[in-house]
C-alpha cells in the first residue's frame, strides 16, 4: 500500500451513529444546562376577549381585527377579569383599551380556550371566555396600546391563517358560521 492509500483508523461510534466525542460533549452540555426552578404553585387566571368583526365594504364577507404582541404573535384582544367584573364586561373593557373601539356590540358567546404556561416557579392555567363582537362604526379609529407591535383588520381567510393559536382559529370558524346563518 502506498502511504496516500493507508486507511485511517475509524473513530468508534456508539450505537446511535454519532461519534463518541460528540456523545460525550452532549452529555456534558446536558449536565450543565440551565434548569428552571421546579413548579411550586399553580395559579388560575380567568380572562376574556373577543373576536371582533365588521362587514367588508361590499358586504360580501367579513374582516377580523387582530393584534400583534411583542413576540410577533397575532391574536385577539383579551385580558384578565377584574374582581366584580363579568366576562362580558371584561371583553368590552379590553376591546376599548387594546383597540380604541368603543362602538361595539357583543353578539354571542363563542366558547372558551384553555392555555397553560410557566411563569418562573408557577404553572399558570388560563381560561379565556371568547365572545363574538361586532364593530359598529367602520370609520372608528384603531388605537393600539404601547406594548403591541401592530393592530390590523384582516380578511377572514387571512385572519384564520395569521392567528397564532389553533383554538382561536376554530372559534373564528364558528363565528363565521354564526354570522352567515344569522344565529348569534
Amino acid at each position: 500500500m502506498k502511504p496516500e492509500q493507508e486507511k485511517k483508523p475509524k473513530t468508534p461510534k456508539p450505537s446511535n451513529g454519532e461519534p463518541a466525542e460528540a456523545g460525550m460533549i452532549n452529555k456534558v452540555k446536558k449536565a450543565f444546562r440551565f434548569r428552571q426552578p421546579s413548579i411550586k404553585e399553580m395559579v388560575r387566571e380567568p380572562t376574556s376577549g373577543g373576536i371582533i368583526f365588521r362587514p367588508t365594504s361590499d358586504g360580501r364577507d367579513i374582516e377580523i381585527l387582530l393584534i400583534e404582541d411583542t413576540k410577533g404573535r397575532w391574536t385577539i384582544p383579551k385580558g384578565h377579569i377584574e374582581p366584580g367584573e363579568s366576562a362580558k364586561q371584561t371583553t368590552v373593557r379590553e376591546v376599548a383599551e387594546e383597540t380604541g373601539l368603543k362602538k361595539i356590540r357583543i353578539m354571542s358567546w363563542l366558547g372558551k380556550v384553555n392555555f397553560k404556561y410557566r411563569r418562573q416557579d408557577k404553572l399558570v392555567l388560563m381560561t379565556m371566555q371568547v365572545y363574538l363582537v361586532r364593530a359598529l362604526d367602520p370609520e372608528e379609529t384603531l388605537v393600539k396600546e404601547k406594548w403591541m407591535t401592530a393592530i390590523k383588520w384582516f380578511s377572514f381567510a387571512e385572519a384564520v391563517d395569521a392567528v397564532e393559536y389553533p383554538d382561536i382559529a376554530r372559534l373564528m370558524l364558528l363565528a363565521k358560521k354564526k354570522i352567515r346563518t344569522g344565529r348569534y
